[in-house]
């Protein structure tokens, strides 16, 4: 029997607590909070386009973390990655690449040294 996939807002619910984070909020936003990090995450499907969009820009109450993280399908993480870097948000950010035929299996991508 193949394995029941989860919505990716819980795999990255699982992803963060798995991490040892306290997770909060509902939905495709939530907070994860370990130790001093509180990090604001944003689940955005692979057909989400961010670039203009509100998602990745600065300011609103939900935008008052300085580290962010987005997590997408793997397939779509380098083409997020491209959005992020040329829209040059203000926060630190990175990246969640979920593998969509093995859940538990991730990459992590960050923004390109400058």
């Amino acid at each position: 029997m193949p394995p029941v996939s989860m919505p990716l807002s819980e795999e990255a619910r699982s992803i963060f607590n798995r991490l040892g984070y306290d997770v909060s909020g509902d939905g495709r936003e939530f907070v994860a909070e370990r130790k001093w990090r509180t990090v604001q995450v944003t689940v955005l499907g692979t057909d989400s386009n961010v670039r203009g969009r509100r998602a990745i820009t600065d300011g609103g109450e939900a935008r008052e973390y300085p580290f962010r993280c987005f997590v997408t399908w793997k397939e779509g993480a380098g083409d997020l990655r491209g959005q992020l870097t040329d829209a040059d948000p203000s926060y630190e950010w990175a990246v969640i690449g979920v593998d969509s035929d093995q859940h538990d299996q991730y990459d992590v991508v960050l923004p390109e040294a400058r």
